[in-house]
């Protein structure tokens, strides 16, 4: 599975989920069945509130799921039209998320369960 998780450093599998999508300054790219892993700046973090492109973001990378702390409900949705699978990243660090999701301990993330703006996640 090709999974992205939105990141506040550049580490790696030892990078810190981001606690919001859009607002991420990397992206960590992971494969779980290859486990290459890239690291993506995001070329959109100082969007508007509403403005986030977040398929336009991954910079035409193809995943099938996304771990974050926090993810406004307009960007799930357009995500979920992708066919993209939204997921509630747990404290801890890329690789102990990745292994959560792998293990089915990780809850999906619906477009009701999203943020209502910047700094407003509630979970």
């Amino acid at each position: 599975m090709k999974v992205c998780v939105p990141a506040a450093d550049n580490v790696g599998l030892q990078s810190q989920p981001f606690g919001h999508f859009g607002s991420a300054p990397f992206f960590v790219m992971h494969d779980t069945e290859s486990k290459e892993t890239e690291i993506v700046e995001n070329p959109n973090a100082a969007h508007e509130h509403g403005a986030c492109q977040p398929v336009a973001a991954l910079g035409g990378r193809t995943v099938e799921a996304i771990l974050v702390g926090g993810i406004g409900a307009r960007a799930i949705a357009k995500l979920n039209a992708d066919g993209i699978r939204v997921y509630r990243a747990e404290p801890g660090t890329v690789e102990e998320n990745l292994a959560s999701l792998t293990a089915g301990q990780l809850a999906e993330i619906t477009p009701a369960g999203g943020c209502q703006q910047h700094g407003g996640c509630s979970h």
